[in-house]
C-alpha cells in the first residue's frame, strides 16, 4: 500500500467549503420558492378569470327579449366580484308581412336588434380586473331608426 506522503492533512471539506455550499443551496431554494410562489399565483388569477367568465356568462343567458330595452343594471356576485349589465338599442327595422296570411291577419311588425354588454369585475394584485362578453340580441319594440 502506498501513501501520499505530500499530504499532511486529512481529506474532507473546509469550513469555507461548506459555507460557499449552503449559500449556494439557499439561493437556488430562494429561485425555488420564488417559482413555485409565481406559479401558484398564475394558478389564481387563471381560477379568477375563468369563475368571472363563468358569472359573465350566467347573467348574459338571463337576458331575455321581454327583459330588453335601454337600461343598465348593476350587483354584487360575492367573493369579491361585482357585475354590470348595459343594453342599448342599435337598430330597428319594419319586418315584411307573411305572404301566406291575409293582410288584414298580418299586421307589420317592428323588430329592434339590442347590444348587450356584461361585465364582471374584481380587485386582484393591487389593481382591477374586469371580464367583458358582449351580445346582440333581437326583440319586439321600437329603438333607434334604421
Amino acid at each position: 500500500m502506498r501513501r501520499d506522503r505530500g499530504r499532511s492533512r486529512q481529506a474532507g471539506f473546509t469550513l469555507l467549503e461548506v459555507l460557499i455550499a449552503f449559500v449556494i443551496a439557499a439561493l437556488a431554494l430562494g429561485v425555488m420558492f420564488d417559482a413555485v410562489l409565481g406559479g401558484l399565483r398564475a394558478t389564481q388569477t387563471a381560477s379568477r378569470y375563468q369563475e368571472a367568465v363563468s358569472l359573465a356568462k350566467s347573467h348574459l343567458a338571463a337576458v331575455t327579449t321581454a327583459g330588453l330595452g335601454g337600461r343598465e343594471a348593476r350587483g354584487d356576485d360575492g367573493h369579491g366580484f361585482t357585475w354590470r349589465l348595459q343594453i342599448a338599442p342599435v337598430g330597428s327595422v319594419t319586418l315584411a308581412r307573411n305572404a301566406d296570411l291575409e293582410p288584414a291577419d298580418a299586421p307589420a311588425m317592428r323588430a329592434t336588434l339590442y347590444s348587450v354588454s356584461v361585465t364582471v369585475l374584481w380587485t386582484a394584485d393591487g389593481g382591477q380586473r374586469q371580464v367583458r362578453l358582449d351580445s346582440a340580441r333581437v326583440g319586439p319594440g321600437q329603438g333607434k331608426g334604421g
